[in-house]
């Protein structure tokens, strides 16, 4: 980055290759081997990830002239909201809609940008990974604020502007597993993750989600819980939402220890 009169400049490709190769690691179905094939698509402007993957699926053909099959992945909004397109970018875990070609391609040197699915979760075919353990997690820590009836209860509590904006910060999480793939204690189910202990303080930060606190507790108490965080804080550098993870980690890691401590008192 250079700085001019008090503000960065981003650094741009000036110097773009005519053609740029895309490298993808592909599966045909989960209990095949995992292989790589290179596709050549011709050098645009502005090119997002995920426009190069549609580039390819028009026209399924390897760089070396063999025809395949269109490769696979999943997308959806195409904001960086949605959380879905969640791949392996040249190495990095990161959002294929906001991952800009230009960017990598800087970054890299070359003309070259490898695809990969993510290792964590169990991979479906070529990019397409499931991730229904997410959001397991999510129901083991009751990420959620119960209805208290469909009636007008009026308004609700008031909240104070510091637990409101710190609120907003976890409320971003949009559940993309950029945190997971980054996590070195996350794999195999042994470890509850980063992204369900967010939702759990959010949801306890809530003055109507305090009903269910002890609950929410109690799943971070499990044999995959908090305690098996090792603090390593990739999470933070992976989150594409600069969510403040190891605040959440920090303060929900201290509810437990309290509630494992003293919680049988309210019982």
């Amino acid at each position: 980055m250079s700085e001019t009169n008090g503000h960065h400049e981003k650094k741009r490709l000036t110097n773009p290759p005519p053609t740029v190769d895309i490298k993808i690691q592909r599966r045909e179905k989960p209990d095949a081997a995992a292989h790589w094939e290179t596709f050549e698509i011709p050098y645009r402007k502005n090119l997002n990830v995920i426009s190069a993957l549609m580039e390819i699926r028009k026209n399924p053909v390897m760089k070396d002239g063999r025809p395949t099959t269109p490769p696979v992945w999943d997308m959806s909004c195409l904001e960086q909201v949605c959380g879905i397109c969640t791949m392996v970018i040249d190495g990095r875990v990161r959002q294929s809609c906001s991952a800009l070609v230009d960017d990598l391609l800087l970054a890299s040197g070359g003309n070259t940008i490898s695809l990969k699915p993510m290792s964590k979760f169990p991979n479906v075919r070529d990019l397409r990974v499931d991730r229904s353990r997410m959001f397991d997690h999510l129901k083991q820590v009751h990420a959620w604020v119960e209805l208290d009836g469909t009636h007008d209860l009026g308004p609700g509590p008031r909240m104070s502007q510091e637990t409101v904006h710190e609120r907003y910060a976890y409320s971003r999480c949009m559940t993309c597993g950029c945190c997971l793939e980054a996590c070195p204690q996350y794999h195999d189910g042994n470890y509850v993750g980063p992204q369900a202990i967010v939702q759990a303080r959010l949801f306890n930060m809530h003055p109507s989600g305090k009903m269910n606190r002890d609950e929410r507790l109690e799943g971070l108490m499990q044999e995959d819980g908090i305690t098996n965080c090792g603090n390593a804080q990739n999470c933070v550098q992976g989150c594409p939402m600069s969510i403040p993870i190891t605040r959440a980690i920090y303060e929900t890691n201290r509810e437990v220890l309290i509630h494992g401590l003293f919680g049988w008192l309210r019982k």
